[in-house]
């Protein structure tokens, strides 16, 4: 059982808990939120005793193991299944003793803890971890020096869990993982047979992963069943609850006070109104929670291209061997939204980079002549000049616009006063990401091109992505772990498999199984009735088009509509000479809204008609 008793710290005398408590039960599995800059990773360090406490107890059972990821496997020669191994320097220890311990006795006692502690299947258990994230047999046997820093960081994340610590700590451990790397993880977490802490803000695997979340907000820590949307709708109500308590408290405390202020001085109401000062007095006025900090993406909205505005016909791509991805043909439109599904390895961001022109490929490749593409991947923070602030990024990007200007647009997408003026090596990683969005969608791009977009990016900002792109009117492709946001920005699935890319017929739901099955072949879903023949690309195409003039009609009708509220609500308008200009104005503002309900009942009708398409 970890047991936190009364926590007290600060920062820079910026106190991150005070009299914190929580009590983790062993064997449960804990999903840590809270804010950026709350103090979850601080929490971490002050579990593993990395900094002094200056109030309250942290607590575990006296030879409870603690672990967690280290920064990153140091490059060696050693192979990554050793590296691997030598993680459990329990196991390491013992067959070391082993192979020199002489007394019969010592002997029979280090095998029968090599027993109790499996260490025969451990090749076995490690080479099984390493495959889940995503290091196939061959590559096991190779040195970690040959492995970038990412994938060594994946090495570190698999030696951690095959030494199997008493309570195991994790912060944000999907960020250097693929989908199928991060959905094997979650598989693994719900069955880790010990206590588990992680900072993470991937809604899926704090949902699929954990049993409780341990919320840190205002310097308290409180822990909450179930996972993280059943704590998100708890808050909500708990908000909603205080919220109107609140305001009920303040319109007493409101009538009260104006019985005081008119009557305080009026001998005959002088007792009651000195009545009503106490009761004030007792009637302590409710806070209520203060609302997570908006976060903000705002994408440029660009001018409508004529589809298809890219186009590949028999085209092949690759470095400098054989063709990656082979006999290309597919199409995208404007209002596309695709995401790019495929094992690690088999050249998502090979064709995410040929779509951007980052790479050259053969065969016919068609594009719009206006066509704008705008182009995000994860290795493009790290590219960031470190010693630049935000403000000078977008100046040498734009030396025509003024400070205002480029300021508007940083905090279009959540970087306010403060971050503009900061270097970039001092912003967190969500900033760093902002920017990085932020540079790539400057020219509004008709295409927006996506390779694990959400590194890095709390719960909040992934939200506010996810709303972004949503109102986005260019195309997406997106690469990503999170299923959260491929299940509400994309409506088309692409798989990279075996040098092609191939519509996949199945939903992100089939595609999940598929990659927990292991199976090494695509799941199709199985279909309970009949299937109606798949409508066809050039009708999905003409119900889009029919939303979006459905769409446009609304809003048009929307702004003559409050135009003419604006124009009834003139009190001149209501003078007894104006009284037939009054009934033109009633005419007319009655004329569109009957036209409005119709344009609302067409739009109704293109969104289901498309629905139904896009579902056959």
């Amino acid at each position: 059982m970890l047991r936190i008793q009364d926590l007290s710290y600060s920062i820079g005398g910026r106190p991150l808990f005070e009299e914190a408590s929580a009590t983790i039960p062993t064997g449960h599995k804990i999903g840590l939120v809270g804010r950026n800059g709350a103090g979850k990773t601080t929490l971490f360090r002050l579990i593993r005793g990395e900094l002094a406490l200056e109030g309250g107890e942290v607590s575990l059972p006296s030879r409870a193991r603690i672990g967690g990821v280290a920064q990153e496997v140091p490059s060696s020669s050693t192979s990554l299944i050793e590296t691997v191994l030598q993680a459990d320097t329990e196991r390491e220890s013992l067959m070391r003793e082993a192979e020199n311990a002489t007394d019969a006795e010592r002997i029979s006692a280090i095998q029968t803890r090599l027993a109790d502690i499996d260490a025969w299947s451990a090749e076995g258990r490690a080479s099984a971890i390493l495959k889940g994230l995503g290091f196939d047999a061959e590559a096991q046997l190779r040195p970690c020096s040959d492995f970038s820093g990412g994938w060594r960081m994946r090495v570190a994340l698999a030696g951690v869990l095959f030494a199997q610590p008493d309570l195991l700590l994790l912060d944000e451990p999907t960020n250097y993982l693929d989908l199928e790397g991060a959905l094997w993880l979650e598989s693994y977490l719900a069955k880790y047979p010990h206590t588990i802490l992680i900072i993470s803000h991937d809604r899926g695997l704090l949902n699929r992963a954990v049993d409780h979340i341990l919320h840190l907000e205002d310097r308290k820590l409180t822990l909450y069943a179930g996972g993280y949307d059943t704590f998100a709708r708890t808050r909500a109500e708990q908000r909603a609850v205080l919220a109107a308590e609140a305001q009920k408290v303040a319109t007493q405390r409101a009538h009260m006070q104006k019985f005081v202020d008119r009557f305080k001085a009026k001998a005959s109401k002088a007792k009651q109104a000195q009545s009503r000062v106490k009761m004030l007095e007792k009637l302590t006025p409710i806070t209520p929670p203060s609302e997570a900090a908006r976060h903000v993406f705002s994408f440029p909205a660009p001018e409508e291209l004529s589809p298809p505005i890219l186009r590949l016909e028999g085209a092949s791509v690759g470095y400098d061997g054989p063709p990656v991805l082979r006999g290309l043909d597919l199409r995208i439109d404007q209002d596309d939204r695709i995401a790019l599904l495929g094992r690690n390895g088999e050249g998502k961001s090979t064709l995410s980079k040929l779509l951007a022109e980052k790479l050259h490929g053969t065969g016919t490749i068609t594009r719009a002549s206006k066509l704008r593409v705008g182009y995000f991947a994860q290795h493009q923070v790290d590219e960031l000049e470190l010693d630049e602030t935000p403000l000078q990024h977008l100046q040498r990007e734009r030396p025509a616009e003024g400070q205002p200007r480029l300021r508007a647009r940083l905090a279009g997408f959540g970087l306010m006063a403060d971050q503009a003026e900061t270097v970039v090596r001092k912003l967190s990683g969500g900033q760093k990401a902002r920017l990085s969005l932020l540079l790539a969608t400057l020219d509004a791009p008709h295409m927006l091109i996506l390779d694990e977009p959400t590194n890095h990016l709390d719960i909040e900002s992934r939200e506010a992505l996810v709303e972004a792109l949503t109102a986005y009117t260019g195309a997406v492709v997106l690469v990503s772990h999170d299923m959260h946001l491929l299940s509400l920005v994309a409506d088309r699935l692409w798989l990279v498999s075996n040098g092609s890319v191939t519509p996949y017929e199945g939903d992100l739901e089939t595609y999940r199984e598929f990659l927990l099955s292991n199976t090494g072949k695509p799941a199709k879903e199985k279909p309970t009735a009949k299937p109606k023949p798949r409508a066809g690309r050039d009708e999905v195409v003409a119900l889009r088009s029919e939303l979006r003039k459905a769409e446009a009609r609304v809003a048009k009708l929307e702004e003559m509509r409050d135009r003419l509220a604006k124009k009834l609500a003139d009190t001149a308008l209501y003078e007894d000479d104006r009284q037939g200009d009054l009934r033109v104005w009633q005419g007319k503002y009655a004329e569109v809204m009957d036209a409005l309900d119709r344009a609302e009942a067409l739009w109704v009708a293109a969104q289901e008609s498309l629905d139904s398409a896009l579902a056959d």
